[in-house]
């Protein structure tokens, strides 16, 4: 029985060994993709504007003199160039062994000094996951976020209409409830009816189309082949750390019958 133990450690610390090379390698795929979609992002947040000054609310726009055309430009591209700069430090922290994380910061401090992401365990397939998982919803919230920030600001250029609340654009952003109706239009814009209340008389509303920014990550990947093709990669690589992953806990229940195995006959005696 305890050659059989022996037998399952040394599986499972190849095993370990070999999530530990996936989960670098997915941190490294991970890094090149958030730069290249930083820069995706940086292009998309451009167009869309241009898409939804020009073409949404071309009346508005021209009202703007040039320097108010040229700061709001400016604005939209530093919005872009902010999320660009977050998105990479995502990966600020990297993924460690267990026994060099004992002593880095403590959760609390990480999320005061970085709310971002804490570095899992990396022979830890589980941990590796719920990393993964956590790097994808920072991403979401990223872009939902600019988007929210560049309507908020395309509404006080006076371009989106101001009769439309703040959280009407955010509902928006996330193709919410708020939406009566949604209908096709140019990428990473959303083409909404909504249905608001008339401010002179409270019984009487009005339907009034309005178009948003709202980035989708979909989108954006499949405008950019460079993306697109990172991206896929980072799902080949996901599909092998589950394969380990499954090996990984099929072993370590292995160890765990074996041991209680073990144990079960050390204590045993007949009466």
């Amino acid at each position: 029985m305890a050659r059989a133990i022996e037998r399952i450690e040394r599986d499972l610390a190849m095993l370990e060994e070999a999530i530990r090379a996936i989960a670098a390698e997915l941190q490294s795929a991970y890094t090149v993709y958030l730069t290249l979609l930083g820069e995706a992002v940086r292009k998309q947040l451009i167009l869309a504007s241009y898409h939804l000054c020009t073409q949404g609310y071309p009346e508005n726009f021209l009202k703007l003199s040039l320097n108010q055309r040229q700061k709001l430009q400016q604005a939209i591209r530093q919005l872009g160039k902010q999320l660009s700069e977050e998105l990479i430090t995502y990966m600020n922290g990297e993924i460690v062994t267990e026994e060099e994380n004992e002593g880095n910061e403590t959760e609390e401090e990480a999320v005061t000094e970085n709310p971002k992401l804490n570095p899992p365990d990396s022979s830890n397939p589980v941990e590796i996951a719920k990393w993964q998982n956590h790097l994808e919803e920072l991403t979401q919230q990223a872009l939902k976020k600019v988007s929210r920030d560049t309507n908020v600001l395309l509404q006080q250029a006076d371009i989106l209409p101001k009769k439309v609340p703040e959280p009407i654009l955010e509902a928006a952003a996330a193709a919410s409830e708020a939406a009566a109706e949604v209908m096709p239009g140019p990428p990473n814009l959303l083409n909404l009816v909504i249905e608001i209340d008339n401010e002179q008389d409270e019984e009487e509303s009005s339907l009034t189309q309005i178009m948003t920014i709202n980035l989708r990550l979909g989108e954006i990947e499949f405008a950019d082949a460079t993306l697109a093709s990172s991206r896929k990669q980072i799902r080949n690589i996901l599909v092998q750390l589950q394969k380990l992953g499954r090996e990984y806990q099929k072993k370590q229940r292995e160890r765990s019958i074996a041991e209680a195995e073990a144990a079960w006959r050390s204590s045993w005696y007949e009466d």
